[in-house]
């Protein structure tokens, strides 16, 4: 296992199909692309699922400010169609990444053990990682609540 990521750590490369936003249908995004600016990777379990739902809604909702901060991806192992689906149907303006090798998922260590009814099983940690320009992690909001992630991170990202 990994050593645990912290604030200071340079954040794990990457390469994903981004959808939506300025991506439209897909294209290729790696970290080094966002050189030189924030960006902030917000991790989730599963297109359109209520929770989800809700989480991105947000973000849509709060879009305009955020944006002018930094760079935004929601991050999940569902598959780009999946994606545009989701983006469409909620009329999401930013970009979501597609991971379902899990790479990115692991590398960020939000791939874990969950309990739901009493069954473990494996899935992703709803977490979001600010990323300065320096490309070194500069905040995680771990096991972030639906209603006021965003707010979270605009604090975030004011500092």
């Amino acid at each position: 296992m990994n050593t645990e990521l912290k604030i200071g750590d340079p954040a794990p490369d990457f390469t994903a199909t981004a959808v939506g936003g300025i991506y439209g249908g897909g294209h290729e995004v790696k970290l080094a692309d966002f050189a030189g600016s924030k960006l902030v990777l917000y991790f989730y379990p599963k297109d359109d699922t209520p929770g989800c739902t809700a989480q991105a809604c947000e973000m849509r909702d709060s879009w305009r400010e955020l944006q002018s901060k930094a760079e935004l991806f929601g991050v999940s192992v569902d598959s780009p169609e999946s994606h545009r689906e989701f983006i469409q149907k909620y009329d999401l303006p930013f970009p979501l990444l597609s991971d379902p090798n899990r790479e990115i998922v692991e590398a960020y260590q939000v791939w874990v053990d969950k309990t739901m009814y009493g069954k473990t099983y494996q899935g992703t940690e709803r977490t979001t990682y600010v990323i300065g320009p320096d490309q070194k992690i500069k905040a995680i909001l771990k096991k972030v609540k639906t209603p006021g992630h965003v707010s979270l991170l605009l604090q975030e990202l004011a500092s």
